[in-house]
């Protein structure tokens, strides 16, 4: 079989029939990217408003990204952190300095940092905070999206994430989102909690933004009572929602940052845990590790992403277009009987679809906005995220809500 011949529907039944069925994609299969747009395998070009879940803010194949891994790989893939190599002390350097913590632990996916980040507060506790062996919990929130591992599954409340999957881990507190209150009655309650984590804003629960002052509240109540503030920044970090991190708009840091996904600018798994020394000092050799994490391409990729943001200053670009494109949509949404509202920060936003009298509509408005140059992907049946690469200009922005509005009109 000549597989560089192979028509688009050959191509999605070779996965069909050769791939685990975890994914439901969109009916396009893409062959190129570069900046805001991606190809498909017959040269169609369309606006990518999905980024990879936000891992390619940086856009689509960044010239300054994809120059740093073609060098370093040239030279050094990988040791295994058995040795030093050249490059990781220096993006540790970095990264530490550039968001503002002691020391940094590399992974590779946002899963494996979380799970870390679990891990570094659980043996701080024991040996810092002085909680008995094994009764440390973690209060979560409900429709959290954190990972797909046994642990992190095991507090999601997601059927689809978990059924048949058990036992579970213990050692989680299942909480409401946006409700301080409903932390500060846990925190009294429970003398062994050992951190709070959450998500700044809900990704694929379908953006969904807390109330201003939910972060710093609870940021507060974690520190009245020792227990620990983790950020999970995977998807709202690294300027996506218009600040560096999402946890900025209210002044608060983490104790324990979580990063992934933007962090090498969708070239390879890039993910991070930062923290200070007091926190950090826990982990031991031998107590934690990854073959692949903080290998040498891993490092040089995510200092020429982070590099990129910064340069070309991508969280104040998505600042000032977030605000443009909810105030266009939220006024097409006035006079829509389908488009409810829309939600979000930055370049991170969703839009209802009322799909009461269709169940499949956001699913449909997707194909349909496909055939018309733009991809975006619904979650929870009658939401649609809207995730631009932040290098995208006004010029871009304003053409791609035309072609939303054009879409979601023909099913109005």
């Amino acid at each position: 079989m000549n597989t560089n011949k192979l028509s688009a529907s050959e191509l999605m039944e070779l996965e069909n029939n050769f791939g685990a069925h975890n994914y439901h994609p969109l009916p396009v299969v893409l062959e190129r990217g570069e900046g805001v747009y991606v190809w498909d395998v017959d040269g169609k070009r369309y606006y990518d408003f999905l980024s990879a879940y936000s891992a390619v803010n940086q856009g689509h194949c960044h010239p300054k990204i994809i120059s740093a891994l073609i060098e370093q790989a040239k030279k050094l893939t990988l040791t295994s952190r058995a040795f030093y190599n050249s490059q990781l002390g220096k993006y540790e350097e970095y990264v530490t300095r550039y968001f503002g913590y002691d020391k940094v632990l590399p992974m590779n996916t946002g899963a494996e940092a979380v799970e870390t980040a679990i891990k570094l507060c659980r043996k701080w506790s024991y040996e810092k905070k002085g909680l008995a062996e094994n009764t440390a919990q973690i209060v979560v929130c409900e429709n959290n999206f954190h990972g797909r591992t046994t642990t992190i599954v095991s507090f999601s409340i997601d059927p689809e994430a978990k059924n048949h999957y058990g036992p579970f881990t213990p050692g989680f507190i299942v909480i409401p989102y946006n409700n301080s209150a409903a932390l500060e009655k846990v925190l009294n309650e429970n003398p062994s909690i050992a951190g709070f984590l959450l998500e700044p804003i809900q990704g694929e629960a379908g953006v969904f933004v807390p109330d201003e002052g939910y972060l710093k509240k609870c940021y507060e109540l974690c520190k009245q009572h020792n227990a620990l503030f983790i950020a999970d920044e995977v998807q709202t970090g690294i300027a996506r929602t218009g600040q560096l991190l999402a946890c900025d708009y209210e002044g608060v840091r983490p104790d324990i940052l979580i990063l992934g996904k933007a962090l090498s600018g969708g070239t390879c798994p890039v993910s991070a845990v930062l923290s200070d020394n007091e926190i950090m000092e826990v982990i031991h050799p031998g107590q934690h590790g990854s073959t692949f994490g903080g290998n040498p391409i891993a490092a040089t990729v995510a200092i020429a992403a982070l590099e990129v943001i910064k340069n070309e200053k991508l969280a104040e670009n998505a600042f000032r277009l977030g605000k443009i494109f909810r105030k266009e949509m939220q006024a097409y949404c006035g006079q829509s009987k389908i488009a409810s509202f829309v939600r979000g920060k930055g370049l991170l936003n969703a839009l209802v679809i009322n799909n009461q009298e269709h169940k499949d509509l956001a699913w449909d408005i997707c194909l349909k906005l496909r055939e018309n140059g733009l991809l975006a992907k619904p979650t929870h049946t009658n939401i649609i995220r809207f995730a631009p690469p932040l290098v995208i200009t006004e010029e871009q922005l304003h053409e791609c809500i035309g072609i939303i509005k054009q879409t979601i009109q023909t099913f109005e």
